[in-house]
């Protein structure tokens, strides 16, 4: 499809790990993100170079502006920029409001908001046609949390991707005549390691009764609609929000 690169931030695990895959098979060099976890990064490099693809692994925390430049300048270097995948996103222990403390809210919205902004800021300078790029596209991980509120689980998480849900529609329009593309897409329950790390390993599968399918969602199917989004085929596609939650 093309040999233009992708940054994918949060790219070594989970939906991140599936769209690096899945963005590689069909030609994007890949750079692959990582905030901790460099072996996991690094696996995801060698599984795309075994199959004579091009990737690379940037360590980034995209709640630190400086590492985000990091990774911009990493990308330069191994090729052009045609899309970013804004995924790097962090939950925390389900918590009612009441009990939130003003450090979890300012790391949340500092990770899900401020580094998918300053992310997306970076892709634009160097893709929109304005200043003399060639175009791209844009994809910016949300969650149905964004619809349903999250009450009594983690409130902040989802205020955080409802933030993402208007910057989408509101960056899509800024940049739509200027080459770029600015789409969402709102996972639902999805089987990936986010769960563990707000502290219920179970939760996808323990809620997968509530969802109209019955089922959770793989992170295979949440890349499969990333790299179509990001490519040709989604040419006329902008400021939309795509639901791939199996219908909750």
């Amino acid at each position: 499809m093309t040999d233009k690169v992708v940054v994918i931030t949060g790219g070594s695990r989970g939906i991140g790990r599936a769209a690096a895959l899945a963005s590689a098979a069909r030609g994007f060099r890949v750079v692959v993100g990582y905030v901790s976890n460099e072996a996991a990064a690094k696996e995801v490099v060698s599984e795309i170079e075994r199959k004579n693809g091009k990737a690379i692994a940037v360590k980034c925390d995209v709640g630190s502006e400086a590492d985000i430049l990091a990774l911009f300048k990493a990308a330069d270097e191994f090729g052009t920029l045609g899309a970013l995948v804004n995924n790097a996103g962090i939950v925390g222990p389900s918590i009612r409001v009441e009990d939130m403390s003003a450090e979890r809210i300012q790391r949340m919205m500092a990770v899900n908001v401020t580094g998918s902004i300053l992310c997306a800021r970076e892709a634009v300078k160097r893709m929109s046609t304005r200043n003399g790029g060639a175009g791209g596209a844009i994809v910016n991980l949300s969650s149905v949390a964004a619809k349903l509120g999250s009450p009594s689980t983690y409130v902040d998480y989802a205020a955080s991707k409802g933030a993402v849900d208007s910057f989408t529609v509101g960056l899509g329009h800024e940049v739509a005549g200027e080459g770029i593309r600015v789409v969402a897409i709102r996972p639902g329950l999805i089987d990936t390691e986010i769960h563990a790390s707000g502290g219920e390993p179970d939760r996808a599968h323990r809620l997968a009764h509530m969802v109209p399918m019955k089922r959770v969602g793989t992170a295979d199917e949440i890349a499969n609609a990333i790299v179509w989004l990001i490519s040709d085929e989604a040419s006329y596609v902008t400021s939309a929000i795509l639901d791939v939650s199996g219908g909750r």
